[in-house]
């Protein structure tokens, strides 16, 4: 059987969500006013722009091919995603990236009441907790191993007892700052992250390299249809030159 891969983590798992907030309307163009703007003799906002394509074109033909790196012109572009349902270790390996980022994560002081709901069997556990799929696996150095339903059910019954102490400290009126120190990390937390069009690329550069783990690398596969529609050259480029290649971020 082939190991899990990060695609199949979206397939078989239905409460990974990733969802466009916002986004600057015509990334590419300005990027081009940019980019032009370092040498132009007359004021950028004074040279008539050119479709979203030719921008494109002139962006990976004059900032990117070729290892020219004239990475600097793509922060100006930014785009917003609503993230929901991934594990709590994949926002904090995904917020150590502060360049060209902003995250608000939610809270695990102030949302108990879904962690109660568990223990009470008014919530699918699995709505508010994450455990990998059956299957078999890879760890970092290549050895591949199986996850049975034996191992992920003991895994639930494990988290769904944690539920339970939760929810009795809960109902003692005891502080959320202090018993979530009982929460299982295995918690869903959702994020709102920006990012501008460099630190999104240099992201997935870190994230989606295939021996980063696969929840997160899951992430970087949810960014992927958004970022294609909102900068289709650019994203075209960085497919077939850097995507899964591990390369030093631009």
């Amino acid at each position: 059987m082939k190991p899990i891969k990060s695609k199949d983590l979206l397939e078989l798992d239905k409460y990974l969500e990733v969802v466009k907030l916002q986004s600057y309307p015509i990334p590419e163009q300005v990027v081009w006013q940019a980019g032009k703007g370092d040498y132009s003799e007359v004021p950028i906002h004074n040279v008539e722009v050119p479709n979203s394509a030719k921008c494109g074109e002139w962006v990976v033909e004059q900032l990117l091919a070729n290892e020219r790196g004239h990475w600097g012109p793509l922060e100006h572009p930014q785009i917003t995603f609503s993230c929901s349902g991934f594990v709590h270790n994949v926002i904090v390996q995904a917020r150590t990236h502060r360049i060209g980022t902003t995250w608000d994560v939610q809270s695990q002081r102030y949302t108990g009441k879904r962690v109660v709901k568990v223990a009470k069997k008014e919530l699918d556990i699995e709505e508010v907790f994450y455990v990998r799929p059956v299957g078999f696996y890879t760890n970092r150095k290549g050895k591949k191993y199986e996850w049975t339903q034996e191992h992920r059910q003991r895994k639930l019954g494990r988290i769904l007892s944690e539920c339970e102490e939760y929810s009795d400290y809960y109902e003692q009126g005891m502080c959320e700052e202090h018993i979530r120190d009982y929460l299982p990390q295995a918690i869903r937390q959702n994020f709102v992250v920006s990012f501008n069009l460099r630190s999104v690329l240099h992201f997935m550069d870190l994230r989606s390299k295939l021996d980063a783990q696969l929840e997160i690398q899951a992430l970087c596969e949810s960014f992927v249809p958004e970022l294609q529609k909102w900068t289709p050259s650019v994203w075209a480029y960085y497919e077939e030159k850097r995507l899964h290649k591990a390369r030093l971020s631009p």
